[in-house]
């Protein structure tokens, strides 16, 4: 919401808390908030109104105004809590002193003399703030400013996709006539007599326009009726069912006729022909809910297509088709045709080929940063035609892509395409797609480390009980997937999202729009945007020394981000200078214990988020409980053998990330009563009552410990924690606690268990139930006795993509053998079998994800039972479409019957469709060797 309406709805809310609170302010300051209240509403409600209006269309005098207020509502909301954090910080220094009573004395006489003082200085700022406010309404209203002032009639971009000529198109015939299959029938390519309806679902520019017109061309004779239209962001409906009923032939007086009855006189034209509707550009399920009542089902066939830039449209209209981006062979021919001509058409080869062999290397970085996307590609090649045939230019022209390229009518038209999905966006979640300007193109951002930084920044409010900040966060991270304007990138364990890329075309949009507003200061490779005097988010990818040179002008006094990539981690700017910093990340940075970059971390009052993962330092200072308003603090990867004592006094904190080197914490963790996510904790003799202050945790959500050796006292704790979503409690596989969870109920929000290595479950627990875990994702228990009807209890887990299972079956004498039946593990994606005596066997519609597979052991002698006639063995392989790879663990009494069950493994491998990679190892495995293949 920042970049619409800058910092105004927190501020509201802070000049909500100074009337309220216990401030004591003077007569004079109330009267000037309140006055700030009232102007500040009004001027939200302005900026609103000019956030739904696309650049181009807002009036030069408007766009000043708006910029003018937002950067005003920054520093009104820097001096609120500078005056904020001084008056809390001493109530908190007062009641930390309490015990010390010749030290409170002297306090308080300090406090009693200074207090007026700041008060009056407070009655002053304030004064001067309502001055500027005036000023900046007075200057609006001298140069009568109004909104909606006429702009130039522009051509939208899109529409030149429904007029291309088809030999103009690279790659299209086979996406058309894929999409024509899941319309016809194929034997006679009749149209299907039931209704059809796909929807195209791809990122902005990929040609989904383009393909559904291509297909309309091709099929739309073999219809009684036919009719193409666009939504767009904001439809007439009215308009849209007239021209249908125009594109359909239908005569209408339509000037009777309202919205009702226009549907009305659709419905009843269609409902006894074969009709086919082409409906382009859908934004909202509601609308073209609004569409599909006047499209009527039928008894004799129609189709319907739709596209759209947002996945849950695409699966709520139904029959979603996912864009595919160009292959790279069709992305050549579209660059090269574009440059240089159509050349041989004839010859595939040929046209494949870059006609200057000198230029090929930077062709092939261009058409990777393009990613596959076809109105990226023609906007290169706009570009790159009107340059001169040297390898020097156009290494300037692929570098500039994702940082600001230079402008022609191509890359106007490609950012007002990309931007109509960025004016689509709810306000608050335009501020966190611009915060991705900060990260360098390519950038896997991982999604956690993200939504903790756009809490630190205010970019996430609370909006009802129950429901945490980063589960919010996580909603704004989905809908921008869901919106195609950032790329998933699935965790390669459990394919959950993970992470996320942004598409350099999508870069370039967002640094534009981020150095129009001030948003985000970039220094990057090719320069990035330029500085303003008002530093507001400072971004540093490398140490060049232009970079170096500008060092000594920047003014951080007003920053809110400071982000230093490891390149650059030589410029990290001196902290006393950055008074009101919320954002400091300095992951991957090498900071010596020379380095001096966290002088001054103290001071910083205002943080919410300090990233030092990977940093080698050593310590941090033991002032860092001034940070009161700390939310995140991670130090994983660090050298850090004692976290300071003061850390528990950082009640606000909400994520503690402290690693795998075994950082102890000091007592008191329990005070820390915010905390929603605390991993790695190391817990040993001399921490064991820690144990005890974890139940007073009562907010956690993801939990990470690590036991020297089993506590009972944890199970006590974890009955307390009903919040939790994610538990891993790592240990030393020899001594693994027997039942010491049996006990235990998991809540049912569950997402993520961890615990093989740290205990046994005796039996399967009675809370392992498909109709209350529904969230499970990922699981990896040990299970002393396991049976059949167990594993088909973990079968119809919904969610469970994950699966880590270790019995020890054998040890107890149960020699059954497991078969996974039809449907079993719908969602699971890799799967381990640790200690079951048979081999599993799977049947058809079992495991429709799998993609990776192991056994450990697989007791060859076991294999007989289930082997074939012939001696071939036969597990079912075949019967998971999806695997990717195999591996097992043979345990044989002797060397050839090993061998032969791993050449028969080997051949059922090599006898699936997929032709799965597989290793088979006919040998005893080594401690060090297992876990390296547990996963743990």
């Amino acid at each position: 919401m920042e970049i619409v309406t800058g910092a105004i709805p927190s501020l509201l809310d802070k000049l909500s808390e100074l009337l309220d609170g216990e401030y004591n302010l003077q007569k004079e300051a109330k009267g000037g908030i309140k006055f700030l209240q009232t102007e500040l509403e009004s001027m939200q409600c302005a900026l609103e109104k000019i956030s739904r209006t696309p650049a181009d269309k807002i009036d030069d005098q408007d766009k000043i105004w708006a910029r003018k207020v937002r950067e005003m509502s920054y520093d009104i909301e820097d001096n609120i809590d500078k005056y904020i954090v001084q008056c809390k910080g001493r109530k908190r220094k007062r009641k930390t002193d309490e015990q010390h009573s010749f030290k409170e004395a002297i306090d308080r006489f300090l406090e009693w003399l200074w207090q007026p003082m700041i008060r009056r200085k407070f009655a002053t700022e304030i004064r001067e703030i309502k001055s500027r406010v005036i000023e900046v309404h007075e200057r609006r209203r001298r140069y009568e400013v109004s909104l909606g002032v006429d702009k130039p009639v522009t051509v939208d971009p899109r529409l030149f996709a429904q007029y291309t000529e088809v030999k103009e198109l690279v790659g299209i015939d086979e996406a058309r006539d894929e999409l024509i299959s899941k319309i016809m029938i194929e034997e006679n390519e009749v149209p299907k007599k039931q209704g059809r309806i796909v929807s195209i679902v791809g990122f902005g520019g990929l040609g989904k326009t383009t393909l559904a017109n291509t297909v309309y061309k091709k099929i739309r004779a073999q219809f009684d009726c036919y009719a193409f239209v666009s939504v767009s962001q904001t439809p007439d409906l009215k308009k849209l069912y007239k021209g249908l009923l125009y594109d359909l032939g239908k005569s209408i007086n339509e000037e009777t006729l309202d919205e009702r009855r226009l549907i009305e006189a659709l419905t009843e034209f269609l409902e006894d022909k074969r009709y086919f509707v082409v409906v382009d550009d859908v934004w909202d399920i509601s609308v073209w809910k609004m569409i599909r009542y006047a499209l009527p089902d039928n008894d004799v066939g129609y189709t319907i297509i739709i596209t759209t830039r947002i996945s849950h449209v695409a699966e709520q209209a139904g029959g979603a088709y996912n864009m595919k981006p160009l292959s790279l062979n069709n992305s050549r021919k579209l660059l090269y045709r574009r440059i240089f001509g159509n050349g041989n058409k004839d010859n595939n080869e040929e046209e494949e080929k870059c006609p200057h062999e000198e230029l090929a290397e930077v062709s092939n970085r261009i058409l990777n940063k393009c990613a596959g996307v076809p109105l990226a590609i023609i906007t290169m090649a706009s570009l790159l035609a009107c340059k001169a045939r040297d390898k020097m230019e156009w290494y300037e022209v692929c570098n500039s892509i994702g940082t600001g390229m230079e402008n022609n009518l191509d890359v106007e038209n490609m950012r007002k395409i990309l931007s109509f999905s960025y004016y689509k966006l709810p306000c608050h979640l335009r501020a966190c797609l611009l915060y991705l300007s900060i990260f360098p193109e390519d950038y896997e951002i991982e999604k956690d480390h993200l939504i903790r930084m756009w809490i630190g920044e205010g970019f996430i409010k609370y909006e009802k009980a129950g429901k945490s900040l980063f589960g919010l966060g996580e909603s704004y991270f989905n809908e921008l997937i869901n919106r195609s304007m950032i790329q998933p990138i699935h965790d390669r364990f459990d394919d959950t999202i993970s992470s996320c890329r942004v598409h350099d075309m999508v870069l370039d949009l967002i640094r534009s729009l981020s150095s129009e507003e001030n948003f985000v200061t970039v220094l990057s490779d090719m320069g990035g945007t330029s500085p303003s005097n008002t530093i507001r988010r400072l971004s540093l990818h490398n140490d060049q020394e232009s970079h170096v040179m500008a060092k000594a002008t920047w003014s951080l006094q007003h920053a809110r981000s400071v982000v230093v990539f490891p390149a650059a981690a030589s410029l990290v700017p001196p902290l006393d200078c950055c008074r009101v910093l919320r954002v400091l990340d300095l992951k991957d940075c090498y900071l010596s214990e020379a380095n001096s970059s966290l002088n001054y971390l103290e001071n910083l009052h205002h943080l919410r988020y300090l990233g030092l993962r990977d940093t080698c330092i050593s310590w941090l200072p033991e002032e860092i409980g001034n940070l009161q308003l700390l939310q995140t603090l991670d130090v994983s990867g660090t050298q850090i053998s004692r976290l300071p004592s003061s850390v528990v006094q950082l009640r606000k904190l909400m994520c503690l990330c402290i690693g795998e080197y075994r950082t102890r914490v000091p007592n008191g963790i329990g005070h820390l009563t915010c905390l929603e996510q605390l991993s790695e904790l190391h817990i040993d003799d001399s921490t064991r009552n820690i144990i005890e202050e974890l139940g007073q945790l009562t907010e956690l959500r993801k939990l990470s410990i690590e036991l020297d050796e089993w506590n009972d006292k944890l199970l006590e704790c974890l009955w307390k924690l009903q919040k939790m979503q994610e538990l891993v409690i790592t240990g030393k596989i020899s001594q693994r606690s027997i039942g010491g969870l049996d006990a235990w109920v998991a809540p049912r929000h569950l997402r993520v268990l961890q615990t093989q290595s740290s205990c046994w479950f005796s039996t399967l627990p009675a809370w392992v139930n498909p109709s209350l875990l529904l969230d499970l994702t990922k699981l990896k228990i040990a299970v002393r006795e396991l049976h059949q009807a167990d594993l088909e209890i973990l079968g119809r887990l919904p969610a469970l993509r994950f699966l880590f299972l270790e019995v020890d079956n054998k040890n107890l004498g149960i020699l059954a053998g497991f078969v996974v039946g039809a449907g079993a593990f719908p969602c699971l994606v890799r799967c381990y079998f640790l200690g079951l005596v048979w081999p599993v066997v799977f049947q058809h519609g079992a495991m429709p994800r799998l993609r990776w597979l192991m056994f450990f052991p697989f007791y060859v002698g076991e294999t007989r039972g289930i082997a074939c006639n012939d001696g071939s063995l036969d597990l079912g392989l075949g019967n998971l479409p999806s695997l990717q790879d195999v591996h097992a663990f043979l345990y044989a009494a002797g060397k050839e019957e090993g061998e032969q069950t791993k050449a028969a493994l080997m051949h059922e491998a090599k006898m699936h469709p997929n032709h799965p990679s597989s290793r088979i190892l006919n040998k005893q495995m080594t401690t060090a060797m297992r876990l390296s293949y547990t996963g743990r």
